[in-house]
C-alpha cells in the first residue's frame, strides 16, 4: 500500500505506452508493406500475371479503378439523386452526464450502426476485379451524404429527472455515408483468381496485413500513415519517459525506505546488544532463590505482570511470554518494569 499512488500511475503509463507502441508498429509496418506492394493495372495481362503465381494469388498488391454495382446500387436514404455500393447508417445520442465529482461533461453513446453493402467491382477500360468484403477495410473512404443533429427540447419532467439520475439527452445526430458508384479509389489487398479463372477478387490478405479502399493515391496514402506514425513516435517517446521518470521515483524510495529499515534493524540489533549487557554487568551473581526468574532461573526477577501482580520473570524471557503468568495462569494484560530492593 506504501507504492499504490505510484503504481497506479505506472500501470496507466505503461498501458497507454503499450497502446502506443502497438499504433507506431502498425503504421511502421503498414508503410513497409504498403511501399513493398506492386501497383498492377487492371487490363486484360492481370489475370494471366495472377495465374502464373502459385495457388493464383498476389499475397499483397495495389490496383486502382472506378466502383462499379454487380446489381442495382443501394439508393441513398436522405438524397434520392445519390446512389453506391456501401452504405453507413449511424445514430448516435448525446448527451450531458453528471460525473462522481459533480461536474457535467458530453458524451456520446452508439445507438444504432448499419452498413449496407452491394457486391461492386473496380473498373478500368472494361476489366474488372471483384472487391470481397469491404466493411472489413482497414480504411474505407465513404462520402458524407446526410449528417443531422436533431436537439431534445426537454420538459420540466425531463429536467427534474435528468437531475436526480445525472444523465440530460441534448439531442440525436443521425449519420449517413455512402461509397458512390463511379467514385475512383485504389484497394490494396490480396488478389486471387477464381476457381475456374474467370474473375479476379481483391481480399482482405490472409496473412493479417492491411487492407485499405481509398480514394487517396499510393503516395498520399504512405504520407498520411507516415504522418500518424511520427505522433505515435512522439507519444511514446512522452509516455516513455514519464514511465522511465515514475520507475525512477518508485526505485528511489524504495533504495531509501530499504536503507532506513536496514539502518533502523542495525541500530536495534545494537541497542538490544548493549542492553543485554549492560544489564548483564550490573546484576548481581550471588541472588537469592526467590529473587531469581523462574522460567530461566539464573537472571533476577525485573517484570511484574498486570492484573495479577506477579514478579516473576527477568526481562529476557518476558519478551516469550505474552498469554498468560506462569505463576497463576492468568491472562496478562500488561507488563512493567519492577525494582526489588
Amino acid at each position: 500500500m506504501d507504492y499504490l499512488g505510484e503504481a497506479i500511475a505506472l500501470g496507466v503509463d505503461a498501458i497507454i505506452f503499450g497502446a502506443c507502441m502497438k499504433q507506431y508498429l502498425k503504421n511502421k509496418n503498414a508503410m513497409s508493406m504498403i511501399q513493398g506492394a506492386p501497383y498492377l493495372d487492371i487490363d486484360k495481362d492481370l489475370k494471366e500475371i495472377v495465374q502464373t503465381h502459385p495457388d493464383q494469388k498476389l499475397s499483397y498488391v495495389s490496383i486502382r479503378g472506378m466502383v462499379k454495382p454487380m446489381g442495382n446500387p443501394i439508393v441513398s436514404s436522405n438524397n434520392p439523386k445519390v446512389s453506391g455500393v456501401v452504405q453507413l447508417l449511424r445514430i448516435r445520442e448525446h448527451v450531458i452526464q453528471r460525473s462522481t465529482a459533480g461536474f457535467w461533461s458530453d458524451h456520446e453513446r452508439l445507438i444504432q450502426e448499419v452498413h449496407n453493402v452491394m457486391p461492386f467491382v473496380l473498373d478500368s477500360n472494361g476489366y474488372t476485379v471483384e472487391i470481397v468484403d469491404p466493411v472489413a477495410a482497414d480504411i474505407l473512404d465513404m462520402d458524407v451524404i446526410s449528417d443531422v443533429f436533431t436537439p431534445t427540447v426537454p420538459s420540466v419532467m425531463d429536467h427534474i429527472w435528468g437531475f436526480f439520475a445525472g444523465v440530460r439527452q441534448r439531442g440525436v445526430q443521425t449519420t449517413e455515408k455512402m461509397l458512390r458508384k463511379g467514385t475512383m479509389i485504389t484497394g490494396i489487398g490480396e488478389l486471387v483468381a477464381s476457381k475456374d479463372g474467370s474473375t479476379l477478387k481483391l481480399q482482405p490478405p490472409t496473412n493479417e496485413a492491411p487492407f485499405y479502399l481509398t480514394n487517396m493515391q499510393i503516395t498520399s496514402l504512405v504520407r498520411k500513415l507516415d504522418d500518424t506514425k511520427k505522433t505515435y513516435r512522439w507519444l511514446c517517446l512522452l509516455f516513455g519517459t514519464v514511465g522511465l521518470v515514475l520507475g525512477g521515483l518508485m526505485a528511489r524510495r524504495f533504495y531509501k525506505d530499504y536503507c532506513k529499515k536496514r539502518d533502523d534493524l542495525r541500530t536495534r540489533e545494537e541497542l538490544e546488544r548493549n542492553r543485554v549487557e549492560r544489564r548483564r554487568r550490573v546484576r548481581d551473581d550471588d541472588l537469592p532463590e526467590i529473587h531469581l526468574c523462574v522460567v530461566c532461573r539464573i537472571n533476577p526477577r525485573e517484570i511484574i505482570l498486570l492484573p495479577c501482580g506477579h514478579v516473576c520473570l527477568c526481562e529476557d524471557c518476558s519478551t516469550g511470554i505474552v498469554d498468560n503468568c506462569p505463576v497463576c495462569r492468568s491472562a496478562i494484560d500488561k507488563k512493567s518494569a519492577a525494582y526489588i530492593s
